[in-house]
């Protein structure tokens, strides 16, 4: 298996980029495509769990938007041509918390989907 495979990484790369401009852009349609359309895709947030495409989507309509952030370290990898993870780090404005964001990528014969992602905001140390 190939680990980082450069036109793999290329188009992942590509697509987490597409689906963060989307998430600011509140442009819903394209989350939708950027997502598994399946009951097998899941989504833990912030502050919901969505089990399943729709539920996603319901979320997504009832939200309003996501709070306007900037991305801090990305690490993105591919195993073999079809699969990818992509963590990324995440700073709401106005807030000194780091939030984390983890996404499952798998290429289908219509492009890379994530078909897992979680989102968390690290709590206080103690």
């Amino acid at each position: 298996m190939t680990i980082d495979d450069v036109r793999a990484l290329a188009e992942v790369t590509a697509a987490f980029h597409a689906y963060e401009h989307a998430l600011m852009d509140d442009d819903t349609p394209a989350m939708d495509r950027l997502f598994h359309d399946a009951p097998t895709t899941n989504r833990y947030g912030v502050g919901e769990v969505s089990y399943g495409i729709e539920a996603i989507r319901k979320f997504r309509k009832g939200r309003g938007g996501s709070p306007r952030r900037r991305l801090g370290r990305i690490a993105i990898t591919t195993y073999g041509g079809d699969f990818a993870t992509a963590d990324a780090e995440f700073f709401r404005e106005g807030s000194p918390r780091r939030g984390r964001q983890t996404q499952s990528w798998v290429r289908f014969p219509d492009g890379w989907k994530v078909v897992s992602a979680h989102v968390s905001l690290e709590g206080d140390a103690h």
